[in-house]
């Protein structure tokens, strides 16, 4: 038997072709400016921040991002699949583009509300959806008051709504007797709201009367307690407001209070309990009391 000739069975095996294009050396030149481009376009839009506004900064850049990777894929006809991957996050960017410009657009108010919320909410971070929620509960109406006609007056008007002044001046009188002003984006009747429980009634003990002609918002009191129901953030945001109005007349009345010896009261001391002074009485009081070396009966 011969043996068998391994020379002639040897072979070799030739490696199989890779199925990818392996890199056999970096490419000189750079990929481009429409793909730098890009990457500068996604690098911003990440940046966006919350709210309406922000997402539409946010997808404003993502769109222009991936529109920019889309051409450059494009412009490599071995980039089949990366072209359809941005071509389509591209397409998704730009409906969420027109979607929050609808929404944003959705919820634009009037001038004077626009400018409340400037002045009152927006501080607070309040949201355009949430505050178009209490824009709803006012039903979107304003009021008007022509010179030296009432908003309320002591002992007759019922509290059944809760008010912000928008334009004009308010007198605040007491007996006669002045108070303080109220000014537009303050409300008009915040002490009476917070007084009363929601299941309760009174009438104001001051009367309001227009110094000009005034403009004003008003919130329907069992409508606004329905709201407060509903949404537990936007009863905190009233409380918040309202007590802060509470605040700051309070302390413009304790500028005016005065006993009869002319000195100053603080009202926020709980022996505080008579109206203050008026500035005829402060002017009597020291008209009476006696010059040194005066004879006195």
């Amino acid at each position: 038997m011969e043996p068998p000739d391994w020379e002639a069975m040897n072979f070799t095996v030739e490696p199989a072709a890779p199925g990818y294009p392996l890199c056999e050396e970096w490419k000189d030149g750079s990929e481009g400016s429409v793909f730098h481009l890009a990457n500068i376009f996604l690098f911003f839009g990440f940046m966006g921040g919350s709210g309406f506004y922000g997402l539409l900064y946010l997808f404003t850049f993502l769109t222009l991002g991936f529109f920019c990777s889309t051409v450059w894929a494009w412009s490599d006809p071995c980039t089949t699949d990366s072209f359809l991957w941005n071509f389509a996050l591209f397409g998704v960017c730009l409906g969420q583009v027109l979607h929050v410009s609808y929404r944003l657009r959705s919820v634009s108010f009037e001038k004077d509300f626009q400018e409340l919320y400037l002045c009152m909410f927006k501080k607070l971070g309040v949201s355009l959806t949430h505050f178009g929620k209490i824009v709803a509960c006012c039903d979107g109406d304003i009021h008007t008051i022509e010179p030296d006609h009432c908003f309320a007056i002591e002992g007759k008007t019922a509290i059944d709504k809760l008010s912000v002044l928008l334009s004009g001046r308010i007198r605040v009188t007491v007996n006669g007797e002045f108070l303080h002003y109220i000014y537009p984006f303050q409300f008009l009747d915040s002490p009476e709201w917070d007084s009363l429980r929601p299941s309760e009634e009174g009438v104001f003990q001051v009367t309001l009367r227009a110094d000009n002609p005034c403009r004003y918002v008003a919130w329907r009191r069992k409508k606004l307690y329905l709201l407060f129901a509903k949404h537990r953030y936007i009863a905190k945001v009233f409380a918040l407001v309202v007590r802060n109005d509470i605040a700051e007349k309070l302390y413009s009345l304790n500028d005016k209070a005065f006993d009869k010896a002319g000195r100053r009261y603080d009202l926020r001391l709980p022996s505080y309990c008579h109206m203050p002074g008026t500035e005829l009485e402060k002017a009597d009081v020291f008209l009476q009391v006696p010059v040194q070396g005066e004879r006195t009966a």
